[in-house]
Formats: structure tokens, sequence, C-alpha cells
């Protein structure tokens, strides 16, 4: 994540990569990603609240393919 996280900000994306230790022992979804900025436009907010960090990653993933944004390609 936090190559991922390097990745975008070198293109100007602000991520927020979170874990809410309130949320982890009340068993509710504890881990949160936050994008925004650079490439991804002005309006393009995203955030996600899940339960592990790697369906967090997963999500983000998506998000960014589905806007032309991908460490992969």
């Amino acid at each position: 994540m936090l190559e991922l996280m390097e990745w975008l900000a070198e293109r100007g994306v602000t991520t927020v990569f979170k874990v809410d230790g309130d949320r982890m022992t009340e068993h509710r979804k504890a881990w949160m990603v936050i994008v925004s900025g650079g490439p991804l436009g002005e309006d393009s907010f995203f955030r996600t609240d899940l339960g592990t960090a790697e369906s967090c990653l997963d999500s983000l993933l998506a998000h960014l393919e589905g806007k032309g944004l991908s460490p992969f390609a």
C-alpha cells in the first residue's frame, strides 16, 4: 500500500489509508481509504470503508482502473 500511495502522490493524488481502533474493537468496518485530486479530477473524491485492508486496496485499484489510472498499465 505504501508503494501505491507514493506512486499516486507522484501523480498529484492525495491518499489517506486508515484503520480505526474504535471501529475495530466494535467489529465494524475499520479500514478506510480516500483518494482525490491530480489526474482523478477536481470532482473525483473516492472513499470506501471496509472490513479489511485488502478489500480497501482491491476497491481502490478498481476505482483507479475505472478512471484510467493504474500502476499496472
